[in-house]
């Protein structure tokens, strides 16, 4: 296996970001932006003003419209997509998908409808097997590490030599990844802790302090390790980057798209005027909370703060009204 030549589909914020990062770690990265004007301002001012504004991007990456250009040779096609988006656009470009080539998914959440992990979604659609499809998770705030400042991640893999690979391709001086192989617990993190983040926003609106936002971070983690064991998760996973690591950060940060959108939907804005306040962007946890609802009911698994995120986002409840529900619950062992 070879990690020289990578294809980075999707010039959001992490994928721009991910694609900085591996060409910074010396990797020919093309970048597939949907807009010519992105791609315009990539290669010709080096910078993508749209997600990551005075930043800019290294020579060795490169852009272009032309999906069939980006995959061109790839050793590794890196999927940058909204996640409830990813079905469509990979069904486009699963002809042009390079044979072998690693696909590596940045999306976090769960499909609705199918109630599919991302990487099953990749897998079904590129009809690959298991152990060519990888998953990034941690805690990844994309301006910062666009900026350079220290973190970590996780690459899951079942195929541990194909993670290690990709370990290699991304190491740099200020990012540092691990490798697991269990993709469902990585997974399974990354989707919950966005519906996480928006409860914690929703409690920062209403103008409550650190232990709310801690008891919801430490209440989430339990619900998502809950979930995650009925799944055949290993428990460990959420205890390391891709679970308590990934929550914190997106629960803690401003920079964080879900909690802000809460914040903004416990200070009283409808869906619809926080969604136009990130300039028409929805937040994951938005639409994965209806998703991770319905998986864990279907797996007989109890989650009150997805269950309540959920019912407020379907106009079932105001904010204050959720706090009520979540503290009025039915006395028990923390450990149940």
């Amino acid at each position: 296996m070879n990690a020289q030549r990578i294809a980075v589909l999707g010039a959001g914020s992490w994928g721009t970001t991910f694609a900085k990062v591996l060409a910074d770690a010396g990797r020919d990265v093309t970048l597939w932006a949907r807009r010519a004007e992105v791609v315009e301002a990539i290669n010709q001012r080096a910078e993508n003003p749209g997600y990551l504004p005075g930043i800019t991007l290294p020579e060795r990456l490169r852009s272009t419209v032309d999906a069939a250009e980006a995959l061109e040779g790839a050793d590794v096609v890196v999927l940058g997509v909204p996640s409830q988006h990813l079905r469509r656009n990979l069904a486009g470009w699963r002809s042009l998908l390079p044979a072998g080539a690693t696909l590596v998914s940045l999306s976090k959440g769960v499909e609705l409808g199918t109630l599919k992990r991302i990487s099953e979604v990749v897998r079904e659609v590129a009809e690959v097997p298991e152990d060519q499809v990888a998953v990034v998770s941690g805690p990844n705030l994309a301006m910062e590490i666009a900026v350079q400042q220290p973190t970590a991640t996780v690459i899951a893999c079942p195929d541990h030599d194909r993670a290690v690979q990709l370990q290699r391709a991304c190491a740099t001086g200020y990012f540092r990844p691990y490798t697991i192989t269990d993709v469902i617990g990585c997974e399974l993190g990354g989707a919950c802790k966005n519906v996480i983040a928006l409860a914690c926003g929703i409690a920062v609106g209403l103008g409550f302090g650190t232990n709310t936002a801690a008891s919801l971070i430490t209440r989430g983690l339990a619900e998502t390790s809950r979930l995650g064991a009925a799944l055949g998760a290993d428990p460990l996973t959420f205890a390391g980057l891709a679970g308590l690591g990934d929550l914190v950060a997106t629960c803690s940060s401003p920079l964080s798209r879900n909690r802000s959108f809460g914040e903004r939907l416990g200070r009283g804005e409808t869906l619809t005027q926080a969604q136009d306040a990130a300039h028409g962007q929805v937040a994951e946890g938005v639409k994965s909370c209806s998703s991770i609802r319905e998986l864990a009911n279907r797996n007989g698994v109890e989650m009150p703060i997805t269950e309540a995120v959920h019912r407020l986002c379907e106009g079932e409840l105001e904010p204050r009204e959720m706090v009520v529900e979540l503290l009025g619950r039915k006395q028990k062992p923390e450990r149940s």
